[in-house]
């Protein structure tokens, strides 16, 4: 072939470097890893070894009293007919065998400010109810606790908790059990992200922990953080890696922008601005993202005030997943009965077809509906299929 330039030495100096720095900031081609559906928060001072059987019993019988049949489930969520038998059973089986993927202990809005001692005690306490669950075998695959904000002006308190309940944790336990993370809440100022990744570097060496090991969520729940990931392009590789996931707090962000008490809901367009912002901000870098929670019960036992807020909670979780948003905070057991049969259902839904769009794409034809694949597309079916096969087991 002819060509005009006689060569290009010179004109890409230094394309190693940056190509390099590319990888490295924007892993290409992985498969996502295993993320769980939710994360269940729980105030420090309420858990116990026994936390995770009590969510699955008060769930457990709610399906039993008010969904026991496949009908039941179809009619209340509104599920395909064809859908309705498989998803109850998943939803039966997963509360069995797994009810909370994810488990937060709470040592901050959830659960306010102690008093020092107090706080230390709960500290030893959560702690000792975490390695009896994993003694047990009932710990489950992702857990952590979440500690006092740095923008409360006493950072010491925050990382004193932390400090202490690892130091327990590892004394109890042996070692520190797989699945570790722990959530920064409010992080008004960039420079407490660099602070806290120091602790945890220091505190890893400290208790003889494998280099990486400890790693945090930094949660996005204030307009100044929002912009901070808007104008910081080195923010994640600035944190050297401990930076796992970014968790949407809705309450404080729709507080914080001025709305009104009834529209501070997860499916505000506000909320979908700082959502579009952290998707837009941390594409590719490998952190998970969150939604947040809806902070509700039934209003009482009745099959009315129950059918209610399923549906309202199955509403928001639907939102978060037409988000990109595929993991949020449930705040008490009956969430887990409305958050798997949303999250079975949107998997199921489009499985095959996702899965037909793949193959005519490898065999290079049209799919149904005369569908034409551009290799972007493809890629994003093939992350929803291995997602589907993760969430659904």
């Amino acid at each position: 072939m002819e060509t005009t330039l006689t060569g290009l030495d010179g004109l890409l100096d230094g394309f190693d470097h940056v190509y390099r720095d590319q990888l490295a900031r924007y892993p290409a081609g992985q498969e996502p890893a295993w993320q769980p559906v939710h994360t269940v928060y729980v105030p420090a001072d309420r858990v116990t070894a026994g936390v995770v059987h009590e969510w699955r019993h008060a769930a457990t019988d709610l399906l039993n009293r008010l969904l026991f049949t496949p009908g039941e489930l179809a009619a209340l969520f509104g599920l395909d007919p064809g859908l309705a038998q498989p998803v109850h059973e998943r939803v039966r089986r997963k509360l069995h065998n797994e009810p909370i993927e994810d488990l937060r202990i709470d040592f901050e809005d959830g659960y306010g400010v102690r008093a020092p001692e107090e706080e230390d005690r709960h500290a030893e306490s959560a702690a000792a109810a975490v390695a009896e669950m994993h003694r047990a075998g009932t710990l489950p695959r992702r857990w952590g606790l979440r500690v006092k904000s740095f923008a409360d002006g006493d950072p010491h308190r925050s990382i004193r908790t932390l400090d202490g309940f690892l130091t327990e944790v590892v004394r109890r336990a042996g070692r520190l059990p797989d699945g570790f993370t722990v959530t920064f809440p409010k992080v008004l100022m960039e420079d407490y992200l660099g602070q806290f990744a120091r602790c945890l570097e220091t505190l890893e060496r400290a208790l003889a922990l494998p280099s990486g090991t400890l790693r945090f969520e930094m949660q996005v729940e204030a307009p100044q953080t929002v912009l901070i990931l808007q104008r910081s392009a080195d923010l994640v590789p600035s944190l050297g890696g401990r930076l796992a996931a970014a968790h949407f707090g809705v309450f404080d962000y729709t507080a914080a922008v001025g709305l009104p008490p009834d529209e501070q809901r997860l499916d505000h367009p506000a909320c979908d601005h700082a959502r579009h912002v952290m998707r837009t901000a941390l594409a590719g870098t490998g952190v998970e993202l969150s939604d947040g929670s809806l902070a509700a019960a039934p209003a009482s036992d009745s099959a009315a005030d129950v059918h209610a807020l399923l549906r309202r909670h199955s509403a928001l979780v639907a939102h978060s997943l037409s988000h990109g948003f595929h993991q949020g905070w449930d705040m008490h057991p009956s969430h887990l009965v409305s958050r798997f049969t949303t999250v079975y259902a949107f998997h199921l839904a489009c499985y095959e077809k996702y899965a037909d769009r793949v193959r005519a794409w490898e065999e290079r034809r049209a799919a149904a509906g005369g569908v034409l694949d551009e290799p972007a597309t493809i890629r994003t079916l093939v992350a929803a299929l291995a997602r589907a096969d993760q969430a659904l087991g």
